[in-house]
Formats: structure tokens, sequence, C-alpha cells
């Protein structure tokens, strides 16, 4: 009985070392499961999903994606500055071909005490609708990263003082990272993020 009672509170005491010991609120554990979560699933869509990269164009071997852990300090609150004057600009696809979009605004955050902006864009579609879209390089790019780079997805909301969530643990490769059928938009010098940005999805093929 003592013996038990012994492993038992071995067990506590361990228990209570590891709570206290967590880097984590909980609130921010709770993140990190969510985004697990959301990792899971979008690995079974990518498997899976007829219009995924893996089986759309071309079947391509699947093997879940990688990532680095979730961080959380790699969240961030901003708001859109946009420019007063949007440039048209040219970018180019992977395959060599010339696309136009605007450089429509910037998204101001600040990591260890230094400020970056990252840019959003501004394209127009088939159907004449616009879409908006992150891209950005930083010093893991074709190391840990994608080469060309990577993305982030970006709902506008028509309101000045809206105040948008920039998680870079959400910033992910695109198709082009996976299958040489597609072409992807390639970031200009201008999308560079002169810091090691150690979130989000890493390169898909070692």
């Amino acid at each position: 009985m003592k013996r038990i009672r012994k492993i038992v509170l071995t067990i506590l005491i361990a228990l209570f070392m590891i709570s206290c010991t967590s880097k984590y609120s909980p609130e921010e554990e709770k993140y990190i499961e969510e985004i697990e979560a959301y990792r899971e699933h979008k690995d079974s869509l990518m498997q899976f999903a007829s219009n995924s990269p893996f089986n759309f164009k071309e079947k391509v071997e699947f093997h879940p994606l990688n990532y680095f852990d979730v961080k959380p300090k790699f969240v961030f609150k901003s708001k859109l500055h946009k420019y007063e004057n949007p440039d048209t600009i040219t970018i180019y696809g992977t395959q060599g071909e010339p696309r136009e979009t605007i450089r429509y605004g910037y998204l101001p955050f600040t990591y260890n005490d230094t400020l970056y902006n990252l840019n959003v864009y501004k394209t127009k579609a088939s159907n004449d609708a616009y879409y908006y879209g992150i891209w950005f390089t930083d010093r893991t790019t074709n190391n840990e990263t994608y080469g060309v780079g990577r993305y982030l997805d970006f709902e506008y909301v028509d309101e000045p003082d809206h105040i948008y969530t920039l998680d870079f643990n959400l910033a992910y490769n695109p198709y082009c990272a996976y299958s040489s059928a597609y072409s992807c938009a390639i970031p200009t010098k201008e999308d560079y993020l002169d810091l090691a940005i150690l979130a989000g999805e890493k390169n898909f093929h070692d």
C-alpha cells in the first residue's frame, strides 16, 4: 500500500512540475492544439481530395506536410495601411509568365523590438472580381522553407480601423512546391522580411 502511495505521489509531483515549467498559458496551449488539429485536417484534404495538388493535374506521391512547431509569438495584430498611390506592378510566375497585380497596402508588425512591413496585393481574377493575397520570403527561404517563398491568406475588410490577425503559423507553400504542373507568384525583393520566421510550413521536398 505504501509503495502504491509512493508511486502515485511521484506521478503527481511530475505532473505538477510539468505544469509549472510549461512556457505557454492555457490560452496559448489551446491555440496550439487548434493549429495542430487544422494541420491534420489539411493533410487529409491534401492526400485524398480530388482537387488537391497531389491528385488534380498529375498524381504526386504524398507524405505529410512539414511544419515548424506552433509558436504563439509569431501571431501579431495589425491594421492595413493602404498605399496612397497603389502601384500596378508586374510579377512573374514560376513558369515565367508575367502577371499584373496591385501593391495595395501593408501590415506593420513588431518582432524583437524591430518593425517590419508585410505587403498586401490586390489581383483581378478571371471573373473580374478582385482577391487579396500575401507572399513573402525571409531568412529561412531556400533553407528550411520553400525556395520561392511562402503565402498567407488575407480576407480584406472594408473598415479602416479593422484589426487583422497576422499568423505566421498559417504560412503555407503554394502548389508549385508540390508539383511542377502549377505556377505560382514569385515574391519580389520588396516582399523580403529580414528575420527568420520559424513558423508555418517547411520544405515539402527534402
